[in-house]
């Protein structure tokens, strides 16, 4: 079944294609909000929830993008956890280096490799967690989980010359943070 063939049945109360929806999508959910709130538990819960909301909010859905619709739950889900009083501002470094979309697996790595890997993929998830929540948001859904443009604007209800501004203010942050760790990059990012 395509995915509209699936909302349809979906909408209609059929579970079996609602989870051929949660499948296709839970994992890219998932690290969306683990990099929004950099805590496995927490994302796991933003994901849950994410899924249990849009069955919820389904028959509202009526045409157009429904993966940049449920992604706009997924962004406001996490918006209002780390908006609530209850929230630590420390990020969970493990969450990141426990990732399994952060893991590069090689046979050949040595133990001094995988040691400077994790202290980097560390310094990277840290450094995501210290920018403005706008710019984190943007630079998640475009540079880790690959939208376009356009697709981040309508998940975020944001003009798009907005998304780019953002963007670019999130990559340079990004890009000066990490150049005082040069040391942890691989050596074609040391130079500049």
């Amino acid at each position: 079944m395509d995915e509209q063939m699936l909302l349809q049945a979906s909408k209609q109360g059929d579970a079996e294609a609602y989870n051929s929806l949660v499948l296709q999508y839970q994992t890219s959910i998932y690290n969306v909000a683990l990099r929004m709130v950099g805590e496995t538990a927490v994302a796991e819960d933003i994901t849950q929830e994410t899924f249990v909301s849009a069955y919820r909010a389904l028959h509202t859905f009526s045409a157009g993008n429904f993966r940049a619709w449920l992604f706009r739950i997924a962004t406001n889900a996490c918006r209002d956890h780390l908006r609530s009083a209850h929230v630590r501002r420390n990020t969970s470094l493990d969450a990141l280096v426990e990732s399994p979309t952060f893991r590069v697996s090689s046979d050949e790595e040595s133990p001094e490799d995988y040691v400077v890997r994790r202290e980097l993929s560390s310094f990277i998830q840290e450094s995501l967690a210290k920018l403005p929540e706008d710019q984190r948001v943007v630079l998640v859904l475009v540079d880790i989980q690959a939208f376009s443009y356009e697709e981040a604007a309508q998940i975020l209800k944001t003009p798009v010359g907005t998304i780019k501004s953002r963007l670019s203010r999130a990559r340079e942050a990004m890009r000066a943070t990490l150049s005082t760790q040069r040391e942890l990059l691989p050596g074609q990012f040391r130079s500049g």
